[in-house]
């Protein structure tokens, strides 16, 4: 039935103006630490060309297991050489970068196997990687850094995720120290992701990286962005309280399908999915394929020729009003 006439400040075209600004500056996220050639993660976020390094990955983790930090060649946690990576995370973060330390990966030795489980893992993250204290004489794997936050990337089906999300919030919340920090995750393309479903579905996560490659029910064919749209849109209207970010290979040899070159993604995909209000930008898998095939280099200078052409998105320069009515049910 018809309610109380408001007015309502049309927030919709400059939420998507903003969405294309970040296109425009190549807001881009990239996954670090599973290849010792990618270089070094101060030299990763000194490039300027990312927004947010996920630390790939925490591997092993809940039902009792030890967590493992697997970090590939770049140090070997038992030894507590990681702690050295401590000064670069600190150089990245004085960079504007933020860090932060994604969990699962394909190795799948994790799950959770109660709410109490995901309980002991959050408090496990809090005290050992973000800003808790509770780790007692147990060096920090990191060394004294303290992260931006913790990143999802399930990549079996298991409960308690959303358990987890909800043990991190509260411990996020609690802090007294000033830090925000953030819960992200990568799901994949097929909607809806069956790992993290119930995780997403609390609405608690910042950024949300979907992955569009390895998927060919919903990533991008040759000619053909269709599948790639559709997914797209059931993604950002599901997840309207995050940023959500189209995650790619950054290279053909980076994953078994899905990798779009950067002239056919500015061209041809970006305009499809860039005026969703809540997009960010775009999540590389990974910094060393990156390095290797200069994809986020070819990227920016893309998006900047567009600009250069004419064919940047309007800017919203006032404001207006509609009149409209609100409903009781």
């Amino acid at each position: 039935m018809p309610g109380k006439p408001c007015t309502l400040t049309i927030l919709l075209l400059a939420a998507s103006a903003l969405a294309a600004a970040a296109a425009e500056s190549a807001n881009i996220a990239v996954y670090w630490g599973q290849n010792a050639t990618e270089g070094t993660l101060r030299d990763t976020c000194g490039t300027g060309l990312y927004a947010y390094v996920n630390l790939a990955f925490l591997s092993i983790f809940g039902a009792g297991r030890a967590p493992v930090l697997n970090l590939a060649d770049h140090c070997d946690p038992p030894s507590g050489s990681c702690a050295t990576l401590a000064a670069d995370i600190g150089s990245c973060q004085s960079a504007g970068v933020k860090v932060l330390l994604s969990m699962g990966g394909g190795a799948l030795g994790y799950n959770l196997s109660s709410p109490s489980d995901a309980q002991d893992v959050a408090t496990y993250l809090w005290d050992n990687f973000l800003g808790g204290t509770g780790a007692g004489a147990a060096p920090r794997p990191l060394g004294d850094a303290v992260l931006d936050g913790i990143d999802f990337d399930i990549e079996a089906p298991s409960e308690h995720y959303d358990d987890l999300a909800r043990s991190l919030t509260s411990l996020y919340k609690g802090d007294t120290g000033g830090k925000k920090y953030m819960l992200t995750a990568g799901p994949q393309c097929p909607f809806p992701d069956a790992s993290l479903k119930t995780a997403l579905a609390t609405g608690l996560f910042d950024r949300v990286w979907v992955q569009f490659y390895n998927n060919p029910p919903c990533q991008f064919a040759r000619g053909d962005a269709g599948t790639l749209q559709s997914a797209w849109r059931q993604w950002t209207a599901a997840l309207p309280s995050a940023t959500v970010y189209l995650g790619l290979p950054a290279s053909s040899d980076a994953a078994g399908s899905g990798f779009v070159d950067a002239d056919t993604l500015v061209s041809q995909v970006l305009p499809l999915v860039e005026g969703a209000p809540n997009y960010g930008g775009v999540m590389l898998w990974s910094r060393s394929y990156d390095k290797d095939s200069g994809f986020s280099v070819k990227l920016q200078s893309n998006l900047q020729n567009r600009n250069q052409n004419g064919r940047a998105h309007p800017q919203i320069t006032k404001r207006e009003s509609v009149s409209c009515y609100s409903l009781s049910f």
